[in-house]
């Protein structure tokens, strides 16, 4: 099989379009984050994380989700996803519970080893952003604030970024936007979707080459089975698990 898109191309996207639905959320949740809710959010007692999660709440998931419903309505004359979320092609079980786990710990791996990689980067070329929003490692950047208001956010965590968050961006993200790419082939509209993934994290944006290298290879393989599951539950497993590992060191302290 050659690294092209299939034949049966569904309807295709102008790029500058594509450009600006991917990137356009990224930036309203910046503003949103920068501007507004962490210097407020600090002064409640909590984590500048805990406005990251409130932006997932009330910028990430009206917007991206008002977008595939704006669209659904368009085309089907009622509030539905049908032929707007596409590449959901089944495949056999076992290639999920091989896959799955192969992404994940693929995923971690790029993760743990690039995150001082993602520390050199902020000191060297972001330290002109607010010293809050510089990375911080899941121990320290709790560090100062109540248990309370640490547990309260890392429990709202999980429900926004380990689960609610993750979905909507992937019937976004993979369901909506890379398929409607898929004329530059399989490889190149993976990429492409990838790149402007990662540069849609404009709040943290030393961690572009670790999210390239994380999920270029899963991309790949759901723009080519044509399976946006795989993609779902690898986000919602990686995003999970760093909250539950947060949960765990905060609980323990």
């Amino acid at each position: 099989m050659t690294d092209t898109a299939a034949p049966d191309l569904p309807e295709q996207m102008p790029l500058g379009r594509s450009v600006l639905l991917h990137l356009a959320p990224g930036a309203l949740i910046s503003a949103f984050y920068f501007f507004s809710t962490a210097p407020a959010v600090q002064r409640a007692g909590y984590p500048p994380v805990a406005a990251l999660l409130l932006g997932i709440l009330l910028v990430l998931i009206p917007f991206e989700l008002g977008v595939l419903l704006v669209v659904g309505h368009r085309r089907n004359r009622r509030f539905s996803l049908q032929g707007i979320v596409l590449y959901r092609q089944p495949l056999p079980w076992w290639k999920y519970a091989l896959l799955i786990p192969a992404f994940l710990v693929w995923g971690g791996i790029c993760f743990v080893l690039l995150n001082p990689v993602e520390g050199l980067q902020a000191a060297a070329w972001f330290s002109w952003m607010p010293a809050w929003s510089l990375p911080a490692s899941q121990a320290t950047q709790y560090a100062g604030y109540s248990r309370s208001a640490a547990l309260v956010t890392l429990i709202a965590g999980l429900a926004l970024n380990g689960v609610a968050g993750p979905i909507v961006e992937e019937l976004y993200f993979r369901g909506y936007l890379l398929p409607r790419i898929s004329r530059f082939g399989v490889l190149g509209s993976a990429a492409l979707n990838v790149a402007l993934f990662s540069l849609y994290h404009f709040f943290t944006p030393w961690g572009n080459l670790t999210r390239v290298l994380a999920l270029l290879p899963l991309v790949y393989t759901v723009a080519r089975m044509r399976n946006i599951y795989l993609s779902v539950w690898t986000h919602v497993g990686l995003n999970t698990l760093g909250m539950l590992l947060s949960l765990a060191l905060i609980a323990g302290q």
